[in-house]
């Protein structure tokens, strides 16, 4: 499931502008989703680099254990041209939900504001023996006004990136979060650089791929 308008733009807030320059404010509540070991730590690392390349303010907390894999994890990222007091997101308060998995998308929709964007994987993770009617999530989703659903999972084998699904999210998120794609690309090559070329690049081609799949 694709649900989003062509001629609608995916910017929720001002492009982000190095301090001093001027150019208008810029802030980006986020809440990132998913379970254990797919990558959602790596996701705010990234878009962390970015905005700190970008001299913008960033806290993060991360509220569910990372290390349990296969558990349901959640982080708070919040970036700002000004400084930010807290680092938890308040109900009704994020911006943008990425989610690596779609219930976890629907478990965080309560902190989405009325104007924020859902952008989630189609391919659910069954981790419970009580998990859902797929197709009951899938109709929740597709009652938002701003969702992006795409299957990253498929999109990365069908692409030789096997394991840059996550970074393929991040691409479809690219402009919901009002951070350049070229910010992006140039944090992860800063990100990965020390894991040798194969692996930065594979992670550029997921960013493209993500990109070009919600158009």
């Amino acid at each position: 499931m694709k649900k989003m308008n062509n001629s609608q733009s995916i910017q929720t807030t001002p492009r982000p502008t190095r301090e001093g320059q001027g150019g208008g404010s810029y802030k980006c509540d986020i809440i990132l989703c998913g379970v254990g070991g797919q990558g959602i730590l790596s996701i705010a690392t990234i878009i962390g680099e970015a905005a700190m390349n970008e001299n913008l303010y960033i806290k993060q907390a991360e509220v569910h254990g990372m290390s349990q894999r296969g558990g349901d994890v959640q982080s708070n990222l919040r970036i700002s041209s000004n400084p930010i007091a807290s680092d938890l997101i308040p109900k009704g308060g994020a911006d943008v939900i990425i989610s690596m998995e779609p219930m976890e998308a629907l478990r965080y929709l309560p902190y989405l504001n009325k104007e924020g964007w859902v952008i989630t994987s189609s391919a659910p993770f069954v981790n419970i023996s009580n998990y859902p009617d797929f197709e009951l999530v899938n109709a929740e989703l597709a009652k938002l006004p701003h969702v992006v659903s795409i299957d990253i999972e498929q999109l990365a084998k069908d692409n030789q990136v096997p394991r840059s699904a996550n970074v393929i999210l991040l691409g479809a998120a690219q402009q919901a979060l009002g951070i350049d794609y070229d910010k992006l690309e140039a944090a992860i090559r800063r990100v990965f650089a020390r894991k040798g070329d194969a692996i930065v690049e594979a992670n550029i081609k997921a960013l493209a791929i993500g990109r070009d799949a919600k158009r």
